[in-house]
């Protein structure tokens, strides 16, 4: 049921999704009516609610996906479909010590957070003050702050303060800066993993990253995300599909004699 202050997402006749919290005596106001909040109070997850005008929504909690693309924003957010590979292809799991950097608005760090759950750590990293008071924010809106977090107002580039962290994963324009500052902080066979949008910032970070003779295998894809109408016997794609976002750069670190690994770039490859 739903209560005073939980976020609430409704959804029109036509798809569109709004989201807002719930607070007693509140009004949501469209295009197709009111509704007032105490109407959605004690309400089932699910359940049908109805404007003045008569129109139909219906009611559920915000999923992830969905809040993070309605949240306030500074910087530009990460797409859903890219979080969830970098989830997988940074095996993220419960109890890992991660270290992010930049924060922006903070839709990866709510994805990381559930990922390691309460038994693992995030520090994660942001230069900008309005973006990390922004993505703090959020954070507390969707989830509230949890101990596990550890938000700094920081450049990274600057220096990392943990040591013997599982993971690294950055949303910077310039993560190659990093790679001379993982030696004690990213332990051996730990994962580093960087979102780039441009072909210029993928080479310069490949290429420091062979250049460090640390980092083995070196993995470079993106993804693409294509949704589909089916109505009747009439299946095709949509119109409007998610195409590049941007790359995604994927190493591990590696101990023992660096002279044995490969620096060729026939080493790496692009996978789409």
């Amino acid at each position: 049921m739903f209560s005073e202050c939980d976020l609430v997402l409704i959804i029109d006749e036509k798809g569109r999704k709004y989201i807002f919290r719930l607070k007693k005596g509140g009004k949501f106001s469209s295009h197709l009516g009111t509704i007032e909040h105490n109407d959605l109070i004690g309400k089932e997850e699910g359940s049908m609610a109805k404007s003045q005008l008569g129109s139909e929504f219906l009611i559920f909690k915000p999923l992830y996906k969905d809040y993070i693309v309605k949240m306030p924003r500074g910087a530009q957010v990460i797409y859903p479909k890219d979080v969830a590979t970098i989830l997988l292809w940074a095996d993220i799991f419960p109890g890992a010590r991660v270290v992010e950097a930049g924060t922006g608005s903070g839709a990866l760090t709510i994805a990381l957070l559930r990922a390691i759950g309460t038994t693992g750590m995030l520090f994660s990293y942001e230069i900008r003050e309005d973006f990390y008071k922004k993505a703090m924010k959020n954070i507390e809106e969707f989830m509230s702050l949890p101990n596990n977090l550890i938000l700094k107002n920081k450049d990274i580039y600057e220096g990392i303060d943990e040591d013997i962290v599982d993971r690294v994963v950055l949303d910077l324009p310039e993560p190659w800066h990093v790679i001379p500052l993982l030696e004690n902080s990213l332990k051996n066979g730990g994962i580093f993993l960087a979102l780039l949008p441009t072909t210029i910032q993928v080479m310069n970070l490949v290429d420091s990253l062979e250049a460090s003779r640390r980092f083995y295998p070196i993995e470079v894809f993106e993804t693409m995300l294509r949704y589909w109408n089916v109505r009747g016997q009439s299946v095709r794609p949509e119109h409007f599909m998610v195409g590049h976002t941007a790359f995604i750069v994927i190493a591990r670190k590696v101990a023992g004699n660096p002279s044995l690994f490969p620096r060729s770039m026939e080493h790496w490859k692009i996978g789409f």
